[in-house]
């Protein structure tokens, strides 16, 4: 029998009926990848040797609040909380401060700022660094993405469903990030297969959905469980890998 692993949350207020069918990706995510088009994502996170890269990705805005005990944005400024994780910009010109700028500009900001931010490698294993990724979905915010060494860590991380910053979804990964690479937190809904039709449940909201993404790959999945036992909680759910064509026709022979 399989233990059930389960990531903390909590919710701020109820969410709102988002009719989504099948498995997919929030509004917020089409927003953002709005950004990566304008190369602000696959070409903004840059891979240093030896250090792993984690973002978030998938609602209107998110952030990682906290790496292990250490507080990275604040969840009233939507800020870097010490203003020295922050990554060195080698331009201090305007193009250099713009990835602050409105979503609009996005695509001129992002290419120029590309060019002036210091990639120094990191001194050492507890060291961490912010670099702002892209104009989030929310007007006036900035997506970051994290630099550490790798390691076992706790990551939080807050999603914003919807276009307001009052309803924020907090998630808690406990993860062994043992290889250098690019990891991605990326929130979708997924539709409940037990809908039974009735009007209460077209109204409820869709389950969230958090899978953590090495490289192109995912590694695991959570979901959040609505039912009395698990009141909310994230519940780590087991990822089934679709069998090669190839694999098929041997199964059916």
């Amino acid at each position: 029998m399989n233990k059930k692993r389960y990531a903390l949350w909590t919710s701020t207020v109820v969410a709102a009926s988002l009719l989504l069918s099948g498995c997919q990706l929030l509004t917020g995510y089409q927003k953002i990848d709005e950004a990566e088009n304008a190369k602000a994502w696959a070409g903004k996170i840059q891979p240093i040797a030896g250090e792993v890269n984690i973002a978030c990705i998938g609602t209107y805005h998110c952030e990682i609040a906290r790496i292990d005990k250490t507080r990275v944005i604040g969840a009233d400024t939507h800020e870097p909380i010490n203003p020295a994780m922050l990554v060195a910009m080698k331009d201090m010109s305007a193009k250099g401060k713009s990835h602050t700028s409105s979503h609009n500009n996005n695509k001129h900001a992002q290419t120029s700022m590309h060019a002036n931010i210091d990639m120094t490698p990191l001194a050492h294993k507890n060291e961490i660094k912010i670099v702002p990724l892209s104009a989030s979905g929310m007007p006036g915010l900035t997506n970051y993405y994290a630099r550490v060494k790798p390691a076992k860590r706790e990551v939080q991380v807050n999603f914003y469903p919807e276009n307001n910053l009052g309803y924020v979804e907090r998630f808690t990964l406990i993860h062994d990030f043992i290889e250098a690479d690019t990891y991605q937190l990326r929130a979708y809904q997924k539709k409940s297969n037990d809908n039974s039709g009735s009007l209460l449940d077209t109204a409820s909201p869709q389950p969230l959905c958090v899978d953590l993404y090495q490289g192109n790959t995912v590694q695991r999945r959570f979901c959040k469980e609505l039912s009395a036992e698990h009141q909310g909680e994230f519940v780590e759910t087991r990822i089934v890998k679709a069998l090669p064509a190839s694999s098929k026709v041997k199964a059916k022979a």
